[in-house]
């Protein structure tokens, strides 16, 4: 039977419970052990589009962006999920024109924009979906430039005994303390190859991304410390406005990344903390609520970074006549590890 984890959050209509929304929450510290949980810390999720960073590690470590001449823009599109709002567009097709790749090449196939005003702007000017358009574009640009920079073959660039996957694997076994042939593999929405490991051990290897120091291999070490550099001094190209990941980037003292179904990552740079949590829905509108109360329970001194976070998600529920009907509360305490 699956283990659906404790209550995080209830959503009340009025007085009465609507909805409760389940799940599992992990913190590791620098020495790699758990701090703190909520629900099972072994509780095994694919990282979904939270491996963005990693994925484009292979890039910054081959010298990719000095080979096409990269903006720092187009390197973070690399670890995105993308809104395609005209910024993140302008950028990808500079990405694509400095290392003549077409969308062609894409597996992702052709799609409007997340962002519901570009899609409807593209919409109403009756221009097509396109490939640029997925959330996961600047990913796979970045691993076809590398291919193409390597000479390696690009019609199978996202199956899992490529080369640039073969090293992808490699990379979130080393940051993440898993052993490859532990590590499960899925199918993601673009193409790519998934990643399932237990939230303890993302959280770990959030630590890391926050943490580089930790890392022992310099190259990779280095390459982590120039792509979080960039993620936080360019926050809305990680996904786009009014989300939770520049959200949490405009903080310099944090990494964050989600993904898709409910999982949601960050690390803490001066506190060196590792953080990891699955809502078990799969949903996202509560992720918001459940970072700010674990930055709240553990005193996370910038006060602004949990103002953002509330602002961004209020705790009150509102219909479509701008009436408060309703609201949502966190309901779960990090049960901290003695050691």
């Amino acid at each position: 039977m699956v283990d659906l984890g404790k209550v995080l959050v209830e959503e009340f209509r009025g007085d009465w419970l609507e909805c409760a929304y389940t799940g599992h929450v992990a913190g590791v510290n620098e020495h790699g052990e758990t701090m703190f949980h909520v629900g099972d810390e072994g509780y095994v999720s694919f990282m979904r589009s939270s491996s963005k960073p990693v994925q484009a590690l292979p890039a910054i470590l081959a010298g990719v962006p000095e080979h096409y001449g990269l903006s720092d823009e187009e390197i973070v599109l690399m670890t995105a999920s993308h809104r395609a709002q005209k910024f993140h567009v302008d950028a990808l097709e500079s990405f694509m024109k400095k290392t003549g790749i077409t969308e062609d090449k894409f597996v992702c196939k052709p799609t409007y924009p997340l962002n519901s005003a570009a899609k409807d702007e593209r919409i109403a000017h009756g221009e097509p979906p396109r490939s640029l358009y997925h959330n996961c574009s600047g990913k796979h640009l970045g691993v076809l430039a590398l291919c193409k920079m390597m000479g390696w073959p690009e019609h199978n660039y996202a199956e899992p005994d490529h080369p640039v996957q073969q090293h992808v694997l490699k990379l979130m076994s080393q940051l993440s303390d898993m052993p490859a042939d532990q590590i499960k593999l899925g199918t993601d929405g673009c193409g790519f190859p998934v990643y399932a490991i237990p939230i303890r051990n993302i959280a770990l290897l959030y630590l890391r991304l926050a943490c580089p120091d930790l890392i022992a291999d310099e190259a990779v070490r280095n390459a982590v410390i120039r792509l979080t550099t960039l993620m936080n001094k360019y926050p809305f190209y990680v996904s786009g406005t009014e989300l939770i990941c520049p959200t949490l980037l405009q903080d310099d003292n944090i990494v964050a990344k989600g993904g898709a179904k409910g999982i949601y990552c960050f690390g803490l740079r001066k506190q060196r903390m590792g953080i990891a949590f699955k809502v078990m829905d799969g949903s996202e509108d509560q992720w918001p609520l459940i970072v700010a109360h674990i930055l709240t329970e553990i005193q996370y001194p910038n006060a602004e970074t949990i103002e953002r976070l509330k602002r961004l998600s209020p705790a009150e529920t509102k219909n479509d006549n701008d009436r408060v009907v309703g609201y949502r509360e966190p309901k779960f305490q990090l049960q901290w590890d003695k050691k």
